[in-house]
């Protein structure tokens, strides 16, 4: 009787064993599958610091597995991470995610003397920082199984209260990572109860966006995983930080450039037959006209337009003759009268013109600004008359003069969060001042000062911008 007793007792460990085996391989398989998806993430919204810190998690949790699978007899639930990875990557797939900045990282707690706590000391563990309709935003992602959720604290676990609280109290003293709203993502779903006391307690409400892709993977029931076609509906809820922006003061309100006409006049006409109907023509007249009502040019009262901020070099590339139908002709110039025209910058400018020749930049900007709202800070303003009348040739000064009229200048008065960063060589205060004035109108900033954009990615920061390629004054 005893031998029988012993023979079932290894048969049930042995089927345990087995059974875990196959849970530690599926587990493993969705790892390389995460993987593959995180290859995938265009740069263009993820940074590649960023996808390496997600494959350090997937490579991380490979190898956990992998010792299991090793484990001699090794018969119990496993707790793996890959679901909490896979809903990251989940949420980093959607269009409406943009700007990511930081995944997967603490965000400590600042001093009361405004410097940074240690990272063990204190802070939060922030899954994505990015950036939603125009707006930074953190993203919290939780993939526990619901019943395990408790809104206060228990023997066992922290409260969901207490961690909301904690997440909020970091976040409203933050500064250049300051978000505009949190979300929260549960991807397995969230207890009703434990839902109405987010909506009650901290004003939470149902994420706007819908997250569409489907979220095919595998659930933890009751500490098994099993596969499922898909996940029930995530369950996403938003809360609003609430935090003060400068007020706008009535300086404060943007206009139309007084030393041009009317933005009502006709943007092709002719002026003394400089400028005709052309390409650049055609682009800007895609543009929506500045406003005229000054109460209405207000970041508050323009929060569901579609602007786009201009930076100097933006504007120069626009009017530029080389982006205006001369890199042919400068191809034909003798290199006495290049080195003349261009002294030491030939190589430079030649450069230019052959990358025009191949991807002419007023044709590839047409997608980016027709529809949109331009907006200019007066920092761009006077630096690009400046250089206009300096360098500017008669046609790319009569180009000037049109683009102008078709663009909202508005006082610097950059973002809380841009200004707040130190001021270093390659974070100059005149590009906060520029960056941070669109920030603060929620509008991507359209630029070729790729320098400073990589320097604000350094700092974690998830800002808006649109990358174009540099195109210099020739005299035209």
């Amino acid at each position: 009787m005893t031998d029988c007793n012993t023979k079932k007792e290894t048969a049930a460990l042995s089927s345990a064993a087995s059974d875990s085996n196959v849970q530690v391989e599926a587990a493993k398989n969705r790892c390389e599958s995460v993987r593959d998806r995180i290859k995938t993430l265009p740069l263009s919204k993820i940074n590649d610091s960023c996808k390496q810190t997600l494959i350090k998690l997937v490579d991380s949790e490979l190898s956990f597995l992998s010792r299991l699978s090793l484990t001699p007899d090794f018969s119990g639930p496993i707790s793996s991470n890959v679901g909490y990875i896979e809903s990251v990557v989940y949420i980093l797939q959607h269009p409406f995610v943009n700007g990511v900045s930081r995944v997967c990282k603490h965000v400590p707690l600042p001093s009361p003397h405004g410097k940074k706590c240690q990272p063990c000391s204190d802070g939060v563990h922030v899954d994505i920082v990015c950036t939603v309709d125009r707006s930074p935003v953190w993203f919290i992602v939780s993939d526990r199984n619901p019943k395990y959720i408790s809104w206060l604290d228990t023997h066992r676990n922290k409260g969901l209260r207490r961690r909301v609280e904690k997440v909020l109290r970091v976040a409203r003293t933050e500064l250049a990572l300051k978000p505009l709203s949190i979300v929260l993502f549960f991807s397995n779903g969230l207890d009703e109860v434990v839902a109405q006391k987010l909506r009650d307690e901290f004003g939470a409400f149902d994420f706007e966006r819908k997250f569409s892709l489907d979220f095919n993977s595998y659930l933890e029931v009751d500490g098994d995983w099993v596969y499922v076609d898909a996940r029930d509906k995530p369950s996403v809820f938003q809360i609003n930080v609430e935090y003060t922006e400068k007020k706008v003061l009535s300086s404060d309100i943007a206009r139309v450039d007084p030393f041009t006409a009317s933005a009502n006049l006709d943007l092709c006409e002719e002026q003394g037959g400089l400028f005709s109907i052309d390409a650049f023509c055609s682009l800007i007249s895609t543009m929506r006209p500045a406003l005229m009502d000054v109460v209405a040019a207000k970041p508050e009262a323009m929060l569901g337009e579609n602007l786009i901020n201009f930076d100097t070099t933006a504007l120069v590339a626009l009017v530029s003759g080389l982006s205006n139908g001369c890199a042919e002709k400068l191809l034909m110039e003798t290199e006495n009268e290049m080195r003349r025209r261009f002294k030491n910058n030939i190589e430079f400018v030649m450069a230019q013109v052959k990358s025009e020749i191949e991807y002419p930049i007023i044709e590839m900007l047409r997608s980016v600004i027709s529809g949109k709202r331009g907006i200019i800070c007066e920092s761009v303003h006077s630096e690009f008359k400046e250089l206009i009348s300096m360098y500017g040739g008669p046609r790319e000064k009569s180009r000037a003069d049109q683009l102008l009229k078709r663009l909202l200048i508005t006082p610097d008065n950059p973002s809380e969060r841009l200004i707040s960063l130190p001021t270093t060589r390659k974070i100059a205060m005149k590009n906060k001042i520029i960056f941070g004035t669109g920030d603060n109108w929620r509008a991507p900033t359209l630029t070729a000062n790729m320098g400073f954009v990589r320097a604000i990615l350094q700092t974690g920061m998830s800002l808006l911008t649109l990358e174009h390629r540099p195109c210099a004054l020739i005299g035209d």
